[in-house]
């Protein structure tokens, strides 16, 4: 009785309200949906301050003539103190570098908390704080904020709230999907990280004409009311909604992709994974790695790429500014498909490492012929963006999801389902330390030479697929029968069973 209350006290208060006979297949749907939207919101408010950089210091474009040519256009706008100044641009670079620390450290300390509490509240509570703050980070606009330090804790304590949203999220769709076609589905749903960043792009820069404030006040309000509409309707796992994963109902259609995430007739513990066990998952550390590299290409794509747009000549010309912002969303295009397709080619071949080195290894080409030809026409950048954005952008999105999920119940762990959190943010976690560090580092170097630039991104691809040798290797023997065994069992996936 004091079991059934405390599901009960769980389950979502819209399900209690409205009823909550659904079948499996409506709270899947239900999940992926919220969840979706959810992420897509984190990372829209993480992406206005990179649009807005340039009402603040309309000099990060005006000093560097260097490139070529002034922006005219941008020098008639006075910006905004502390920005400004000669050191603008430093300073905007600071806030980035201490919003992702702040981030990637918060992001341990975030899945540790989230195998320990319920992933509705505490996604809700990392919803609401980045609407906070956020909001808070505009709000300097009409109270006339001009102190640097203001911004600076504002960005890192958003960065700490930002921290939560990942881990709560690829927890909750672990808890809800089986391992067959779990790559094909995080990949499909992955694509809200770069809809995320799309729509944050595009609306932040439509409300700069109104005041940069308003970039990041209407984005907030939105944030403020999905984080509503989660707390209220979201199902964090089977168990809560009182459905048996070990039941037929769970298994009621002939689909692998209802295969739950214990096998039948394990047990659940009920004390969550510590830290330092789960690094100790085989596979988490080399992943972790893996995306550490992965983050620091794709981040730096993420902060600079417009950047770089607007100062490369492109069949001749310079393209304005808007032009530039509007032209690097299709790295973000090309990183949904490339999602898609790696959730998909790891789900048909039963390979996570393999896929995702493949992908790293096929970037290193792709980054080069962006860097030689994309400048020759508009087609051929757009074409080989899009090219990039999906080789740098797919095994990213299936380490991030279809792989932390996985390793989060691994083996190894006995049914312990509490580690899924975790696991996703030592993973995350990990890769948001290269995602610091390599827009910190490529300000540096493209003051000298953006070929410096592509390749260190080269050089970290490379590094990326190499972190994964040993699993691909485990991979590929389990793929090839035994001389001793015929067993078919011989030919199922590898960083489970032979790492």
């Amino acid at each position: 009785m004091a079991q059934s209350h405390d599901m009960m006290s769980r389950k979502p208060p819209g399900l209690r309200l409205f009823g909550s006979a659904g079948s499996l297949r409506t709270y899947q749907t239900l999940v992926l949906v919220l969840t979706f939207f959810a992420y897509t919101c984190f990372h829209m408010t993480r992406k206005i301050t990179s649009i807005v950089k340039s009402a603040l210091d309309p000099q990060t474009k005006v000093g560097f003539s260097h490139w070529g040519r002034l922006h005219a256009s941008n020098s008639l706008n006075m910006g905004w103190l502390p920005f400004n100044t000669v050191d603008g641009s430093a300073l905007l670079g600071e806030i980035d570098v201490a919003f992702l620390a702040v981030y990637s450290v918060g992001m341990f300390f975030a899945g540790h908390i989230g195998d320990r509490m319920d992933l509705r509240i505490f996604l809700t509570i990392g919803m609401l704080g980045t609407t906070i703050f956020t909001t808070l980070f505009g709000a300097g606009y009409w109270l006339n904020v001009h102190n640097f330090y203001y911004f600076l804790v504002i960005q890192m304590i958003s960065g700490l709230f930002q921290s939560i949203g990942w881990p709560s999220v690829v927890a909750v769709v672990g808890n809800w999907f089986g391992k067959s076609k779990r790559g094909l589905i995080m990949g499909i749903w992955n694509a809200h990280t770069s809809i995320g960043n799309i729509a944050g792009s595009l609306l932040a820069a439509f409300l700069l004409k109104f005041g940069w404030g308003w970039s990041f006040a209407i984005p907030s309000l939105i944030m403020a009311f999905v984080g509503l509409i989660v707390y209220i309707f979201l199902p964090v796992n089977p168990e809560v909604m009182e459905i048996d994963i070990d039941s037929g109902e769970f298994n009621c259609e002939k689909d692998t992709a209802k295969e739950p995430l214990l096998e039948p007739g394990q047990e659940v513990k009920h004390k969550a994974v510590g830290f330092l066990e789960a690094w100790r998952i085989p596979g988490v550390a080399p992943f972790a790695l893996c995306l550490f590299f992965s983050k620091l290409v794709a981040y730096t794509f993420l902060y600079w790429l417009p950047f770089y747009i607007s100062h490369t000549r492109i069949g001749g010309e310079y393209l304005s500014d808007a032009m530039a912002g509007s032209l690097s969303t299709i790295f973000d295009v090309g990183g949904v498909l490339g999602g898609v397709l790696a959730g998909h080619i790891s789900d048909r071949l039963n390979a996570r490492a393999i896929t995702a080195a493949s992908f790293m290894y096929c970037a290193i080409p792709a980054l080069f012929l962006y860097r030689t030809y994309g400048s020759m026409s508009i087609v051929w950048n757009i074409c080989l963006m899009f090219i990039t954005g999906m080789f740098v952008n797919g095994p990213y999105a299936l380490i991030t999801t279809a792989v932390s999920a996985d390793l989060g119940t691994h083996s190894s762990l006995n049914g312990n389902s509490r580690a899924l959190a975790t696991v996703t943010a030592i993973i995350d976690g990990t890769g948001s330390v290269g995602a610091a560090i390599g827009p910190l580092v490529t300000g540096y170097i493209s003051s000298k030479s953006w070929s410096a630039v592509f390749t260190m991104l080269m050089a970290a691809a490379l590094l990326a697929g190499l972190l994964l040798t040993k699993l691909v290797c485990a991979e590929l023997k389990g793929k090839v029968p035994s001389n001793a065994s015929k067993d078919a069992t011989d030919t199922q996936g590898t960083y489970s069973n032979e790492v």
